[in-house]
């Protein structure tokens, strides 16, 4: 049960209402996370906002989709790993290669090195060694890249911690358990 209000998109006004608007055109439907979260148009349009502007950076479907469950995993977000198990099925991925990354092993080692750095990144609250950053470099991810994924931890945290916060309902199947 949600702990906050639910602003449903016939009750919303102003900004959420536009806000609102835009995600119905672009997904068919407004999702619970997106419900809580319109509560302040100023946080919804804030992951908005990050989310648009990082799906059009370098980090592949494939790279962003290991970040987003690998930080929703490691931060025990049910509704992130659910949500992002069936959008990294969209991009492509099976259901073996998703329950690896979920289990911090992905099976190309290329990715493998993208999630070993991300669980570095949260473990030392960004404080990486060199040799940490060495070898996601070493794995073939540029700078640009690197810094995406920073980016997307930060926002895959902000959805995670406002679901728990939120307590979100899911609005699509859950992800199997690990």
């Amino acid at each position: 049960m949600p702990r906050l209000n639910v602003v449903e998109p016939a009750q919303a006004t102003g900004k959420t209402k536009d806000l609102f608007d835009g995600l119905t055109k672009k997904m068919g439907k407004v999702v619970n996370i997106f419900k809580g979260m319109g509560n302040s148009p100023a946080a919804l349009q804030a992951y908005l906002s990050m989310s648009g502007a990082l799906g059009d950076g370098q980090l592949a479907p494939e790279d962003r989709e290991a970040v987003y469950l690998a930080v929703s995993q490691q931060n025990g977000c049910t509704y992130c790993v659910s949500a992002h198990t069936m959008i990294a099925k969209r991009a492509g991925m099976t259901d073996d290669q998703i329950l690896a990354i979920r289990k911090f092993q992905p099976q190309s080692d290329k990715l493998r090195a993208l999630v070993k750095f991300v669980l570095r990144v949260m473990e030392t609250k960004g404080f990486v060694d060199d040799a940490d950053i060495a070898a996601v470099r070493k794995a073939g991810y540029s700078d640009g890249q690197i810094a995406e994924s920073v980016a997307y931890i930060g926002l895959a945290t902000y959805s995670n911690l406002f679901n728990h916060v939120f307590s979100t309902p899911l609005d699509f199947p859950e992800a199997p358990k690990l």
